[in-house]
């Protein structure tokens, strides 16, 4: 019985046994089954992806950005092929490939710094299997260096590039603008789109028509698929879309012109800008000093940038659009106009200028302290008597002032197609109320009739005005890309009064008038000096002008920093000026 009993024993643990192995391959094949089910079809797509990635390389290729032209067809932005040495940050991730290229950066004697090298890499990584810069604007002969280096790695390769190139240099900075690698908040702001996205390494427009016209000139992005091998090694092309071009600009911009009007300021710091009076073109925005766009397109030091930021010259400022002045006499064309219009004067109305003029306890004196005596309105612009606006003043009213300068288009941008235009002050008591918290006074708008006080005006805004005064009132939004689609607006000024502001501008350039030095033979031209008060230095000067009178077709302004006086500095310029622009230049300076 007992060993009955030992054998029933001994069976149960072998069939307990069994049983447990029999459960745990029951088990094991359930898994495999559910793995199988997983991998093979559920995640199937997941992990073909997966796989083609460990063989693929996506190459992403920038466009060729459109070139720009001056409007004779000269060259301002050209397009010149270098080399980026590019890599996959798969293969990035390995050091003895990261220490094989910075040796053969050392033996091809090219600047480079592990660090630096190391954060380029974070920087432009989004994509394990996109390729990223690591050396940009490489030459023909260095890219070839080094490649024929043993010991460059294979995982690297070189991709043709375009590069822009300003051939005009400082002459058309401020305009052209320059390019240069788009920032982390420039990248964080821009749109979102398939052909024309950008990634870190990406070049962006950074000023002027490069960056005003960024959608226009950029063209869209183009990719390249290739297969590698296990070691990093392309081995085939398997799918190619080439990138677009950008679209060419032809500019508005004269460079012969452009060229000449810096000759004109020599080492002078100003202004000038001249436009074509009959459909608002710049033929010249001349600002000095300048800048060399080429550096900073291809790459500066921060000790460099921050050298040319922190100038006290301020070469980077267009002052032509973003500089605000004081317009001073110059000015008197616009509080002249509405003291007609208003009815405060008439063409033969006599005020007497003793040199002073008086309100309660403030007394305003006439730039000619001994007065000029009587005068009607032409005389009053030919001699730029302070005393007659001032007394006008009283009775045109700061408001009449106001509504006569809008319809100039004062007291905002004049819409040109460059980032950065300030729009000017056109003070009003509203404004100055909401700016200085403070009333207006009836000295203010005295002051104002003479365009000094609280008036802003860039030279821009400057030159809007006349060549809205020469053309007989149609206001023509200044541009610098040239376009047939020109459409002028009627500043609503009533020509018979517009009349005699002209015959006021051209008494101011004939003899005995304080703008006759301005006066070129074979030149006919009207306009007005301005010396603006400056309360830091020595006074600006300012001359606008236009020519020919006859039949209007271009209006100039040059304003000088510190030039001390619109009649005998400023007015010279324009003169020779417009007379280049005529072609009645003498030949100097050319």
């Amino acid at each position: 019985m007992t060993k009955n009993y030992e054998r029933s024993t001994q069976r149960s643990l072998s069939d307990t046994r069994l049983n447990f192995w029999r459960f745990c391959m029951a088990g094991s094949f359930a898994l495999l089954a559910i793995a199988l089910v997983l991998f093979q079809v559920l995640w199937a797509d997941r992990y073909v992806g997966l796989a083609l990635k460990n063989r693929l390389r996506l190459l992403r290729l920038p466009p060729a950005r459109g070139q720009i032209y001056d409007r004779n067809g000269l060259p301002l932005a050209l397009n010149v092929m270098t080399f980026d040495i590019m890599g996959y940050p798969l293969d990035l991730r390995k050091d003895e490939v990261r220490q094989k290229f910075l040796a053969s950066l050392e033996r091809a004697h090219l600047p480079h710094d592990p660090e630096t090298l190391e954060r380029r890499i974070k920087s432009l990584f989004w994509a394990p299997y996109r390729a990223i810069s690591l050396v940009s604007n490489l030459t023909m002969l260095q890219m070839t260096n080094l490649l024929e280096d043993p010991g460059f790695p294979e995982e690297l390769f070189p991709l043709p590039v375009w590069r822009r190139s300003y051939p005009a240099g400082p002459l058309a900075s401020h305009i052209v603008g320059y390019v240069g690698e788009i920032s982390e908040n420039e990248l964080r702001s821009a749109e979102p789109d398939e052909d024309k996205g950008y990634i870190g390494g990406d070049v962006i427009g950074k000023a002027g028509v490069e960056k005003f016209y960024e959608k226009t000139l950029r063209g869209s992005v183009g990719e390249r698929a290739v297969e590698v091998d296990a070691r990093g090694r392309q081995r085939r092309v398997l799918n190619e879309k080439m990138p677009g071009i950008g679209e060419d600009l032809t500019l508005t911009i004269d460079l012969s012109a452009q060229s000449y009007a810096f000759k004109l300021l020599g080492d002078r710091q100003g202004v000038i800008v001249a436009i074509d009076v009959t459909n608002g073109e710049v033929i010249v925005m001349c600002s000095n000093p300048t800048y060399d766009p080429n550096p900073l397109s291809w790459g500066v030091s921060s000790a460099e940038w921050r050298a040319l930021n922190f100038n006290k010259a301020r070469p980077m400022l267009n002052r032509a659009i973003y500089g605000q002045y004081s317009p001073g006499s110059i000015f008197k064309a616009v509080t002249g106009y509405a003291a007609l219009e208003s009815g405060a004067v008439g063409r033969n109305t006599p005020i007497t200028c003793p040199g002073v003029f008086h309100l309660a306890s403030n007394s305003y004196h006439c730039w000619r302290r001994r007065g000029h005596g009587r005068e009607t309105f032409v005389h009053a612009l030919r001699d730029s008597c302070d005393v007659y606006f001032y007394e006008t003043s009283q009775q045109v009213g700061v408001k009449k002032y106001d509504e006569v300068g809008s319809r100039f288009g004062l007291g905002s941008p004049r819409g040109i197609d460059l980032p950065g235009e300030a729009s000017g002050v056109l003070p009003s008591p509203e404004w100055k109320k909401r700016a200085l918290r403070q009333g207006w006074f009836k000295g203010d708008t005295v002051n104002m009739s003479i365009g000094q006080g609280y008036v802003l005006l860039t030279p821009l805004q400057m030159c809007s005005v006349y060549a809205t005064i020469a053309n007989g009132g149609t206001f023509y939004r200044p541009h610098v890309r040239k376009t047939s689609d020109v459409k002028g607006v009627s500043a609503r000024l009533k020509p018979e009064y517009l009349r005699l502001v002209q015959q006021g501008l051209r008494a101011v350039v004939a003899k005995g008038g304080t703008g006759h030095r301005a006066v070129v033979d074979g030149v006919d031209m009207a306009g007005k000096t301005g010396t603006v008060q400056h309360a830091h230095g020595k006074d600006h000067a300012v001359f606008a002008g236009y020519a020919p009178v006859s039949k209007p077709r271009y209006a100039v302004v040059c304003f000088i920093e510190g030039g001390e006086s619109g009649g005998k500095v400023a007015g010279p310029l324009v003169g020779r000026m417009l007379a280049y622009l005529l072609g009645q230049n003498s030949g100097e300076l050319r």
